[in-house]
């Protein structure tokens, strides 16, 4: 027999909510009739670095002594950065994203996190995707706020997606979302006809003489995101000309994204992370463990904007991580928990070429707690800019509820 669990847990494609009773959530994301859009919209790319990347080890602040002084060992060696302004350098295996940086497509935001003191990295994380700082009882995603609030943009199914085996905290509320583990997989499985006969009988069997009423007359409209994949038939996508994404998940979900967003899908808000960033031992320098995951992240955030071309004017891709690493290595050659960490953001739309975010100091009486970077700009006014000036999002008090914004405090990414 087939049940809600089984739609929403063992397929390609999850729809998914929190804070709504199943039923209800399960008809309300299928009921609606999505229209498919040739306009080019605006697409906002959320990448999360889970684990909590060592930003100082990704953007190195070479110009302060102090960073050195407190990493013996694993300390990126000033001539192996690829120099950034005279005192901030990416690591040596960041050195694809150097072009983007050259021509004002890439920024930093350094020093920037949560004022929270929770060194946890589930309480992080979840307070960075619910956009709540120590509030726990928030039950949506501040990019499923964002599309509550703002209806301007067409319907289509495809609005916002997540790539994963399940819909993350950020994606969760009561606007439709997607969460798609392998778009190809989804689009030739769940477009087969006798897969689409038994989901059809399954959604009959389950909601028949339902009270809401919200489960359209025909559950055609239940499959229009199984036609538009069709129509762009995932299995022949091929990356543009030289463009070769790295191996493994999140080099397969960043050419997906890039796949939907030039097949016009109307693809506003998008989401994948990549995990490997808690390093406490054998972090590594210029080589080693850590570096090994930047070469990854770097070679796909180069590959998606070389693959989408003069597309990428239309798009920012916003990195985060729930917090940093200790300033002082430990004992085995890693770092701890820590809290302010680096942040990138890359699209047509950015001021570019600039690390943004007062800078703290790593001298003792500089540093948070004794230990750690110290937070300069909190992420919510960071991913609030980010929102403002490139969707144009008119309220965004709703989207981060109880924090007061001002402008002034935005770290000017967007000019």
């Amino acid at each position: 027999m087939i049940t809600r669990r089984f739609f929403l847990r063992s397929g390609t494609l999850a729809l998914a909510s929190f804070g709504l009773d199943p039923l209800f959530l399960d008809r309300a994301a299928y009921a609606f009739t999505p229209l498919r859009t040739s306009s080019r919209g605006k697409t906002l790319v959320c990448l999360f670095q889970r684990g909590a990347v060592d930003g100082l080890n990704m953007v190195v602040p070479y110009g302060d002594r102090a960073y050195y002084r407190g990493r013996p060992r694993i300390a990126v060696p000033s001539q192996r950065l690829v120099d950034l302004d005279g005192h901030f350098g990416l690591h040596p295996e960041l050195a694809a994203l150097k072009p983007l940086w050259d021509n004002r497509s890439l920024a930093v935001v350094h020093a920037v996190g949560s004022r929270n003191e929770t060194r946890s990295h589930f309480d992080a994380q979840d307070y960075m995707e619910t956009g709540t700082p120590g509030v726990k009882s928030t039950t949506d995603g501040w990019l499923n706020r964002y599309c509550q609030h703002h209806h301007e943009h067409q319907e289509t199914p495809f609005r916002a997606v997540a790539f994963g085996p399940q819909l993350p905290r950020i994606m969760g509320g009561t606007a439709p979302s997607l969460a798609i583990d392998d778009l190809e997989a989804f689009g030739l499985q769940a477009g087969r006809p006798e897969t689409r006969d038994k989901l059809t009988r399954a959604f009959e069997s389950l909601y028949q003489g339902s009270a809401t009423g919200l489960l359209a007359s025909t559950s055609e409209e239940s499959f229009e995101a199984v036609k538009m994949l069709e129509e762009v038939n995932p299995a022949q996508y091929r990356p543009a000309a030289g463009v070769e994404y790295p191996r493994g998940r999140f080099g397969q979900s960043l050419m997906q994204i890039a796949q939907l967003i030039k097949a016009d899908m109307g693809l506003e808000v998008a989401f994948a992370d990549i995990g490997g960033w808690d390093t406490h031992v054998n972090q590594g320098a210029a080589d080693g463990q850590l570096a090994n995951r930047l070469r990854e992240f770097g070679q796909g955030m180069a590959a998606f904007s070389s693959d989408l071309g003069e597309r990428l004017a239309d798009v920012v891709v916003l990195t985060m991580s729930e917090f940093g690493r200790t300033v002082r290595e430990n004992g085995n050659g890693g770092t701890d928990h820590g809290h302010a960490t680096a942040m990138m953001v890359m699209g047509g739309a950015v001021e570019g070429g600039r690390v943004y975010g007062r800078w703290p100091g790593l001298d003792e009486s500089d540093l948070y707690q004794g230990r750690d970077l110290a937070v300069t700009t909190d992420f919510r006014d960071l991913f609030a800019e980010v929102l403002l000036g490139h969707l144009g999002a008119a309220e965004l008090g709703p989207i981060f509820p109880g924090y007061r914004l001002d402008r002034q405090r935005f770290p000017g990414v967007m000019g």
